[in-house]
């Protein structure tokens, strides 16, 4: 039995962080079907990937064809979904603007993992920084597709993870 049945990436703009995040995840891939979404809290029109986003994800062999940011909506966080946003700032603003949004399944990437910090947005910086990105975006989700993979679920109350046969 699966925990998510999809997993949202969430950022600003949809169009950097999120969808490297999708990308890589889906390269890693989980034991179990799961949706992989990348959206963004403020989308005013469909735009493709960031360009050095994209050059960085190609460098890697991950694939980026027809790939358009989108704008989160509430359909994209309900039921059973993980919401995994790179700056406690996005986390707070989807729980305000979506009040049906579940706090326990709205997350920092980088705490739910377990790393100390965010993942920095490099937009306007050099393909190098982008680099830097992907590559701690690479190590968190490593460690995310471990979690859940093992089906272990983030307790907010506890602040630690459970087995799936937890209650959480």
């Amino acid at each position: 039995m699966h925990l998510y049945n999809r997993i949202v990436f969430v950022a600003e703009s949809g169009d950097c962080r999120e969808p490297m995040a999708a990308a890589i995840l889906n390269d890693i891939g989980l034991k179990h079907p799961v949706r992989i979404l990348a959206r963004g809290l403020v989308v005013l029109f469909p735009e493709p990937m960031n360009q050095k986003a994209e050059a960085v994800l190609i460098s890697n062999g991950l694939p980026v064809e027809g790939y358009m940011s989108s704008q989160l909506t509430a359909e994209d966080i309900a039921g059973d979904t993980l919401v995994l946003v790179m700056e406690e700032k996005q986390r707070q603003k989807i729980l305000e603007l979506f009040e049906d949004a579940d706090p326990a399944l709205v997350h920092v990437l980088t705490e739910f993992v377990g790393d100390e910090l965010e993942i920095v947005n490099p937009y306007g910086g050099t393909l190098q920084m982008y680099g830097l990105c992907y590559e701690t975006l690479l190590s968190s989700i490593r460690k995310l597709a471990n979690i859940l993979n093992e089906g272990r679920r983030y307790d907010v109350k506890s602040n630690r993870y459970g087995s799936s046969a937890d209650p959480a």
